[in-house]
């Protein structure tokens, strides 16, 4: 589904800069005009239409999150309004099976916002990490950001969230093809978990990927040499599980 900026633009929570339209399907048929802004990886949902988004509306909105994977965001502002009425939102946590997740509430009712890695927790496509996992990502990677508060977590000190306690956890196939199955749609295939290393290796290709991208945008000015692969990462988990669950869909 496109993309497309709206006649009157719903203005990001956080930046305040206009968000862009995306449509996707509800579970009744009809379609439903999601508010994204990818500066801060947020959505805005109307009138609980993140509960009315249908399987293909999901998969959908996989797909053009995998297509804006390594793109740059802010951190969310500490004071947001919401676009309708211009209150300041609520924060609060919400818990599922899957983990816990922040979300930011209008008091009166309009709506509310939530980052693309929080919406990815609710609807239980993700999983936590097991020890073997946070064992070869603290040796190979060092430092991860929380998918829930996006602080950074050094592996080699803690094994859950210092600041919001969430356990670490990742976008994955199999939570992926459970959750799928369970919102009523037969999934096309089912994997076995990213190993350790799989993960390791897409967490670095990740950065890789930006580090090039920094230097071509900035190669007039860049001074240093190549980052070296094996030092400290702040390794995205987000982006690394999207990969990955979309390598599986698209199969």
């Amino acid at each position: 589904m496109p993309e497309r900026l709206a006649a009157n633009p719903t203005p990001c929570p956080s930046c305040r800069s206009p968000m862009q339209a995306f449509t996707v399907q509800s579970h009744v048929g009809m379609n439903l005009e999601l508010d994204l802004c990818h500066a801060c990886h947020g959505i805005w949902f109307d009138d609980n239409e993140n509960l009315r988004m249908s399987p293909q509306g999901v998969v959908d909105l996989f797909r053009h999150l995998h297509e804006h994977r390594n793109d740059p965001h802010a951190p969310l502002a500490q004071r947001m309004n919401c676009p309708r009425c211009r209150r300041t939102l609520a924060e609060g946590v919400d818990v599922v099976k899957s983990g816990r997740y922040f979300t930011h509430r209008c008091p009166e009712k309009h709506g509310r916002f939530t980052t693309f890695s929080s919406f990815m927790i609710e609807k239980g496509f993700v999983r936590q990490l097991t020890a073997p996992e946070i064992s070869d990502l603290a040796e190979r990677v060092k430092v991860i950001h929380c998918t829930s508060c996006g602080a950074p977590v050094d592996l080699r000190q803690n094994h859950a969230c210092p600041y919001c306690r969430s356990a670490l956890s990742l976008l994955d196939p199999t939570a992926v093809a459970r959750a799928l199955n369970s919102y009523g749609q037969k999934a096309q295939r089912t994997e076995e978990s990213p190993r350790p290393t799989d993960l390791a290796d897409a967490l670095v290709t990740i950065e890789r990927d930006r580090e090039r991208a920094k230097r071509e945008e900035q190669k007039e000015r860049w001074s240093g040499n190549r980052p070296d692969p094996t030092a400290e990462i702040a390794g995205d988990l987000w982006s690394a599980g999207l990969d990955l669950v979309w390598r599986v869909l698209t199969r």
